[in-house]
């Protein structure tokens, strides 16, 4: 089995795969990578199932190092990877010589860039998955200098293509596609969620993006400051609390909450939510 020494991980590296299904009545959440989309195209450009295991690298920083030939792309945030110092492409197969070292510049747009591993990386799993959920604390650590990462068994097939074509990341105003409700009937002006744009906060993580109102933006309103009785949230929920500063749950959202939600974004776009860096404006509109 090869494996990747950890150097530098940046703000923050995790292990992620698409999560633990099948756990919501035992109160544990599904977890996973962020931004689902390019967790995948990771894993594809190496040949991997789309479910292995890569490293989410929050904004960039991240440096390994290889002990055996290891085949790497990077996917997400356009952080420039640099092999031995060389610019490497993104969205590109990487070979890593033994004793190479790749390093993750810092990304100019976005929030999360995805390294996956041909073979995977092959941390214990907790409950069939090894996704670090970082509200419930399941799952490995978030990595350290001086980690070593075992690396899975390469599948017998290997990539068809050398680089993929990705759209640039947007760093203007994003549009988002929302369906109204559940709880849009507690808002007096459920319609000011589409009628301005919203910021996304610095204190944005894992569990949720959280909004603020921008420039004009009316104010959401609740009808009553009566207490919902506790529910069930989905991914993608957006949840207003008595702030009235709305929070999109994202991979690491709590299963059940109070606070009446008045939308829930279109899966197609959670990952561009994920995405989303603090100060970024969010303009939603109705799917």
């Amino acid at each position: 089995m090869s494996e990747l020494e950890v150097l530098e991980t940046g703000p923050l590296s995790l292990i992620q795969d698409l999560g633990r299904p099948g756990y919501l009545s035992s109160g544990v959440g599904v977890s996973g990578a962020a931004d689902r989309g390019s967790a995948k195209l990771a894993n594809r450009l190496v040949g991997n199932d789309e479910n292995r295991a890569c490293i989410e690298v929050l904004m960039g920083g991240l440096a390994l190092r290889a002990r055996e030939v290891t085949i790497v792309a990077v996917t997400g945030a356009p952080a420039t990877a640099l092999l031995d110092g060389i610019p490497m492409g993104h969205a590109s197969v990487i070979v890593m010589q033994p004793g190479q070292t790749l390093r993750l510049q810092y990304a100019q747009v976005g929030l999360r860039s995805y390294v996956g591993v041909r073979g995977g990386v092959a941390v214990p799993d907790v409950l069939g998955s090894r996704s670090t959920d970082t509200l419930s604390g399941i799952g490995p650590e978030a990595l350290k200098p001086n980690d070593v990462l075992p690396v899975g068994t390469a599948p017998t097939s290997f990539p068809n293509v050398d680089v993929a074509p990705v759209p640039p990341m947007d760093a203007g105003t994003l549009p988002v596609r929302v369906v109204g409700g559940p709880r849009d009937d507690w808002f007096t002006n459920p319609d000011a969620l589409t009628a301005g744009v919203w910021a996304v906060s610095p204190d944005t993580d894992r569990i949720g993006a959280r909004l603020n109102r921008h420039g004009d933006a009316p104010a959401l309103v609740r009808t009553s400051e009566a207490e919902l009785p506790t529910e069930g949230v989905a991914l993608g929920s957006i949840q207003v609390p008595p702030s009235g500063q709305p929070v999109v749950f994202l991979a690491d959202h709590p299963i059940s909450g109070g606070y009446p939600v008045i939308g829930v974004v279109a899966d197609e776009d959670i990952d561009r939510i994920a995405q989303a860096r603090p100060g970024q404006l969010i303009r939603f509109t109705t799917a």
